[in-house]
């Protein structure tokens, strides 16, 4: 189960999330999202846990929890939605 992670502090790593939500079951893979032009952290996360049960203990026992300063909203991940395509310049 695939669960979003956002308000995180720009300072939170990989590492600290994987430690907090290990506390609550197997932890699979965990993928804070950078920017691409900064490479500074975004705010937001995905942490992806293979146990529903689990996954569900640590959304009902972290979702609006203070971590680092922040108020953490965890819920499960949805798909992307498509975005039309931007184009950069005009065609004639």
């Amino acid at each position: 189960m695939k669960l979003f992670v956002g308000n995180l502090s720009f300072d939170t790593t990989e590492n600290d999330l994987q430690d907090l939500f290990e506390k609550h079951g197997a932890v699979n893979e965990v993928a804070l999202i950078n920017d691409k032009m900064t490479g500074r952290s975004r705010g937001f996360a995905f942490v992806t846990m293979n146990d529903a049960t689990q996954a569900n203990a640590a959304v009902s026992a972290l979702n609006g929890q203070d971590f680092q300063g922040r108020a953490l909203t965890i819920n499960e991940a949805r798909a992307r939605e498509e975005r039309p395509r931007q184009f950069e310049g005009s065609r004639r």
